[in-house]
């Protein structure tokens, strides 16, 4: 008689998990949707810019020299700029797609922290590299160390314009992610070296090759070990 209340109930706490996780993702991924298009449309609109500015870039990438040229008309390294920073959205986006920046201490983010986190820390990294420059910067001859700085923004353009056709094809091509990434490395890796020679080519046209190194050392190579040290380490 005792017993018979407790022969049967209702259980009153949900069977499955809330649906908050799915709806940050989908604010998550209709977020980078908006930013993207935002990006196609201002891309279409700087496109008759950036064909103007193509042949200065080849120029750049085959001779030191190139980036003077580049740097010595106002509208080309003006436009140049413009390019370089509307292309760091793709960019972003590729470091957050394809985990390209992926300590452990980012891997518990949500998707939506993980992003600002990931702004936060590229955005910290380029600020390094500024103050870095602003720092080292020498009294006499500043022309060349300002175009050897400069010519970061160039690389980074060409970077994108290797890196942007190969993902679309890799994934046309139904490759997986660890594939789309290796390729992505190999293609940083290899702009970068290319960079680095220019860089110190127009670095050596105001000052000796010691000189040429240890800036090297300060604003490349110091910058570039915290970023991929934290990677690895944290």
């Amino acid at each position: 008689m005792l017993g018979e209340p407790f022969k049967s109930g209702d259980l009153l706490l949900p069977q499955t998990p809330p649906d908050l996780p799915a709806a940050v993702v989908d604010q998550t991924a209709l977020l980078g949707q908006v930013v993207l298009v935002v990006f196609v449309v201002a891309a279409l609109f700087l496109l008759p810019n950036f064909f103007h500015l193509l042949p200065y870039l080849a120029d750049s990438l085959f001779r030191a020299r190139g980036s003077a040229a580049l740097e010595g008309s106002v509208r080309v390294s003006h436009d140049r700029n413009i390019i370089a920073a509307a292309l760091l959205v793709p960019a972003v986006l590729l470091m957050f797609r394809y985990r390209l920046y992926d300590p452990a201490f980012l891997q518990g983010f949500p998707e939506g922290r993980r992003l600002l986190a990931l702004v936060g820390v590229f955005g910290a990294w380029l600020l390094l590299r500024l103050v870095m420059y602003l720092w080292l910067k020498p009294r006499r001859r500043y022309d060349y160390y300002q175009m050897a700085h400069r010519a970061g923004f160039t690389f980074f353009i060409l970077l994108m314009l290797l890196v942007l056709p190969t993902v679309g094809i890799l994934t046309l091509l139904g490759s997986n992610d660890l594939t789309i990434r290796t390729f992505i490395y190999a293609e940083c890796a290899f702009v970068y070296l290319v960079f680095l020679l220019r860089r110190a080519q127009i670095l050596s046209l105001s000052c000796n090759h010691l000189r040429t190194f240890l800036y090297l050392c300060a604003l490349e190579f110091f910058p570039t070990v915290l970023l991929v040290g934290s990677a690895v380490v944290l």
